[in-house]
Formats: C-alpha cells, structure tokens, sequence
C-alpha cells in the first residue's frame, strides 16, 4: 500500500481525529457532516485504518504493513464494519441495521478497537433510525460508530444529539484550485463553482466533460425565461437523460437564482453569464424569486420519494416562466 495522505483541505479535520486516537479519547458515536465532493469517505476511512493499525506513523496514519493494515486492504477486516446504500439514491433500511446490531453483539476480535462507517447515514429511513438508535444508546465494548452525512437535519435529533459533530468546511479557494491544477483538471475555476466548491465533485464534472452540458442546462433555462421552449418537451429531455443526476441539475438552477439575488442587491463577486442574468433580473420581482427558490429546496427533497418527476420539472419550468412575465 502506498502512504496514506488526506486532502490538503481536509488537514484540520485529521489533526482532530488524530488527537483523539493519541489522547485514547476516541468518540463512541462521531457524524461527519459534508456536501457532496468533500472527501468525508476517504477521511473516515483514513480514521478506520488508523484506529485498527498497530503502527501508526509520526503523522497519525497507518503503517499500510501490519498484519491488520493487510486485512483492511483485503477488505477482510473482522473489525472494520462498513454500511451503505445497496443502490444509489435508496436508503438503509431495518434489516441491515438488524444485521449490525447482531453483529456488534460480539465481542471484536483484535486488541484494538472496533469502528462502523455508515455512508449516506442520513438515508436510514424511520425503522432503521429507530433501530439504529438501540446501538447509540446500548454501546458495545471498544466500538466507535461513524456516520457520514450530506444532510444532517434529516437525521432524527435523538440519533445527532448522540454523537460529536464534525463538520467539514468548504475549501478555501485557492487550495481547491491548487490541488485540481495538480490533478490536471482543465477549466479547474469553472468546475468549482459549478460544483459550489467541493473539489472532488469538480474533477468528476471535469472527467465526464460536464461543462459543455451545464451550459446547454443554462441556455434551456434561459429559452424558458424568454418564452421560446416547449416547456412539457423540455420537461421530459431533463427527465430522461442520464449524464447527471436531477438534483445536481436543481443545484445548478439554485446557482443562477443566487446569482441573480447578489446582482439585485451590488454584492460584488465573479459571476459568469453576468450580463444575461442582470436583463433577467429586469422583469423579476425578487419576493417571487425567493420562493421559486423555496420551492427547488422542496423539490430536492423529494427527489428520493415516488414523485413522478416528470411532472416535478414541469411545474418548475412553468413556474421559473410565469416569472419572467412581468
């Protein structure tokens, strides 16, 4: 195994997860808190590796050598527990949660500690919660629970009021920049505010030529602004395609309505499709805005449900047209 590093934007949060392993004051119930592209997976497993690592080096990070190091790589660590959705965009539900209560149960089979990492925590739907909350309140020997999450208000309070909270900030930007110019990612100041600064998520934009398609996103939310799209076809176009996810298109929308709200108010910053946005800005009644966006919030989170989303776009498009009525 190679030397284990962190991402350099994730440095502060490693230095407090390694004085928690130095000061043996290790949490039993820690909730990594994250947007998407941010690098808590890599973080909680740099975590794991180190809890279960019997020669951790100067720096905090496993030794990639030891006998348990070896069985962490093998993926046959009888310690490390990982947890996630078996398809994305389902939750976790009860009977996985089942299987991990009956696995904690047992006792963990090396001298050091045991650690669960749940992914996308905040998917556990109300009887995995619910179950889940027997493992915060009855801790087993020598476990730590970790649980990465993207919305945290989606997890019930009794489970968040249960655990240490560690929130991973936004990079600053020029450390983003930075380390996706060393990763060869081209357009790297594009791609990050498209992805609302989470390097990772701008390299796999950057890797799937993204670019290109946000733009054709814009000129069809433009068209409809301007009254020159079928807004029913243009409804299903954003239904059916697949290059990105329907959230990740919504974000995008939410992007250009701040836009428009910092160009309504002077708020100077770097903007692109300024002038487009600011002849948009003339036929806008700012209240309307705030609660088209009120709206796009609501439509995100109910993306997971059965919602026939077709018909979600739809009203969005029209509503996005009456407002350019004025």
């Amino acid at each position: 195994m190679q030397q284990m590093t962190i991402y350099p934007w994730l440095k502060d949060n490693w230095r407090q997860l390694d004085a928690y392993i130095r000061r043996q004051r290790i949490p039993q119930a820690l909730l990594i808190n994250a947007a998407k592209g941010m690098g808590k997976l890599q973080l909680a497993e740099a975590y794991a590796r180190a809890l279960l690592c019997e020669a951790r080096n100067e720096a905090g990070f496993c030794c990639g050598s030891c006998h348990s190091c070896r069985l962490f790589d093998a993926q046959t660590h009888p310690d490390y527990l990982f947890i996630e959705p078996e398809e994305v965009g389902k939750g976790i539900g009860i009977d996985r949660i089942r299987q991990l209560i009956a696995q904690l149960a047992l006792k963990p089979q090396f001298q050091s500690q045991r650690i669960v990492v749940i992914n996308s925590a905040d998917s556990l739907n109300n009887a995995a919660a619910n179950a889940f909350l027997k493992c915060l309140e009855e801790p087993t020997e020598r476990t730590s629970i970790v649980l990465l999450v993207e919305k945290m208000t989606k997890l019930p309070a009794t489970i968040r009021s249960r655990c240490q909270i560690m929130t991973i900030a936004q990079p600053d930007n020029a450390v983003a920049l930075e380390w996706l110019r060393q990763q060869q990612v081209q357009s790297g100041d594009s791609l990050l505010k498209m992805a609302q600064g989470a390097p990772l998520l701008a390299k796999r934009y950057g890797e799937e030529n993204l670019l290109a398609l946000h733009q054709q996103y814009f000129n069809d939310w433009l068209k409809v602004a301007q009254g020159r799209a079928n807004v029913v076809h243009l409804a299903e176009q954003w239904h059916k395609q697949e290059a990105v996810a329907l959230s990740i298109v919504l974000c995008w929308v939410m992007q250009w309505l701040v836009a428009i709200v910092k160009l309504a108010h002077r708020v100077d910053f770097d903007i692109e499709h300024k002038n487009v946005l600011q002849e948009l800005l003339k036929k806008l009644d700012l209240k309307k805005v705030y609660r088209f966006y009120d709206m796009l919030l609501s439509s995100i989170s109910k993306l997971d449900t059965q919602l026939n989303k077709q018909l979600m776009i739809e009203e969005i498009l029209i509503e996005w047209s009456r407002l350019n009525t004025r």
